[in-house]
């Protein structure tokens, strides 16, 4: 096992053409398994891994193979993010989530370094924006969602209000306690050691 296998990566995920925008910023193992990175964003994001959903860099992608329909998809449980990393040399990535409304988030690699020791990864270092509620239709249906929920005279108002919530729907709200939370339960699962404890 490369030495490189300990470290971990400081990764920066965006949201693209959403706004305001919706980032996070996460410490990961460089051997977490692209399918476990998939659950880490579907927790940080606050998605609720109900779409498929693909990594992808140039003409590569890696996900959940469907060979029924041939897929060229590599399997995302038999590849690390280190492995990805070495195979490509990409500083960044591409995560689609949910084919039909079409989630895309730019994974960049800020920096790989030793852990700290005795720490738990994968780590919620920044949370900004609200991720937008599924199957809205994508950018442009979150765009018309904001209108209507939060426009009073909005002719849709009524109806996206009773559709989602009575409260309105606030952006820039994160519950940064609940995505902490799910991460510490997900790294605890996923580290021997850890549970030894």
């Amino acid at each position: 096992m490369s030495p490189a296998s300990h470290f971990v990566a400081t990764i920066t995920v965006i949201l693209e053409d959403v706004e305001p925008q919706v980032r996070r910023k996460l410490i990961v193992p460089l051997n977490l398994r692209m399918d476990r990175l998939h659950i880490v964003l579907q927790i940080a994001f606050g998605w609720t891994d109900s779409h498929l959903y693909e990594f992808r860099y140039q003409d590569i992608g890696w996900g959940v193979p469907d060979h029924d329909f041939g897929t060229d998809l590599r399997d995302a449980s038999k590849a690390t993010l280190l492995r990805v990393l070495q195979e490509t040399n990409a500083r960044a990535i591409t995560y689609l989530y949910d084919f039909g409304d079409g989630w895309e988030h730019t994974i960049r690699i800020n920096f790989i370094c030793e852990p700290e020791p005795g720490a738990l990864y994968p780590q919620l270092i920044l949370a900004e924006g609200r991720t937008p509620p599924e199957d809205i239709g994508g950018p442009p249906g979150f765009e018309l969602f904001l209108e209507a929920i939060n426009d009073p005279s909005h002719d849709d108002h009524a109806e996206m209000r009773e559709w989602y919530l009575e409260n309105g729907f606030d952006p820039r709200l994160v519950d940064v306690d609940a995505i902490e939370g799910e991460l510490k339960r997900y790294a605890r699962k996923w580290n021997p050691k850890a549970k030894a404890k």
